[in-house]
């Protein structure tokens, strides 16, 4: 747990740094996102600790699931009006953000030890089904689905070409969604300060 604490320390320490400044429109494309991203983690963490008999973890996971799923509606709610109000702009900071790829607020996670953690991280996380490119894929639909991305009109130039990149992307994912996964299950064992220096 010392580790763990620590961890947590330093992430604290070190801040959010989201990288995009505090532009509204991308703001709430990154959060509806991220809350997706962390409701499915979340959840298949529950499903895990639950098949391994951690009763106890698997319903505290659980309850952070449900939670991070209400701030999934809540955020994905307010880009559906922003979407409504200005769908040009709105579609433009779409394709930024799925440009730039959304990372995890975690991604400056250190323990103290590992430069990488947030990637180690990531790479056990993916090749135990916790969240995969699978997940990224599919959170990138349902999004384009749930905003009618295809149906917005009244873009600019630059609006139709991003509304095209974004329409098109989960297909063009799809494509390497098997060697990003596979990559993930070849990637070698790495240790984690978090319990005390196994390999996982």
């Amino acid at each position: 747990m010392k580790q763990i604490e620590k961890t947590t320390q330093y992430l604290i320490r070190s801040g959010t740094d989201l990288g995009f400044g505090d532009d509204p429109y991308l703001l709430t494309i990154y959060t509806s996102f991220q809350e997706r991203a962390t409701f499915i983690s979340h959840g298949n963490t529950a499903k895990l600790a639950m098949q391994h008999g951690d009763i106890k973890l698997a319903q505290i996971c659980g309850i952070i699931a449900s939670d991070e799923k209400h701030h999934e509606t809540a955020y994905t709610k307010i880009a559906e009006k922003l979407f409504e109000l200005n769908p040009n702009d709105m579609v433009i900071a779409f394709a930024y953000m799925m440009r730039r790829k959304i990372s995890m607020p975690a991604h400056l996670m250190y323990d103290g030890h590992d430069r990488n953690l947030f990637d180690h991280f990531a790479i056990v996380a993916s090749r135990i089904g916790v969240y995969t490119a699978r997940d990224y894929r599919e959170i990138v639909e349902l999004l384009v689905a749930k905003w009618k991305v295809e149906k917005l009109t009244g873009h600019t130039s630059e609006g139709r070409e991003a509304q095209d990149y974004v329409c098109r992307l989960a297909q063009r994912m799809g494509r390497l969604e098997e060697r990003a996964i596979a990559k993930a299950q070849k990637a070698p064992t790495i240790p984690f300060s978090w319990i005390s220096g196994r390999v996982v």
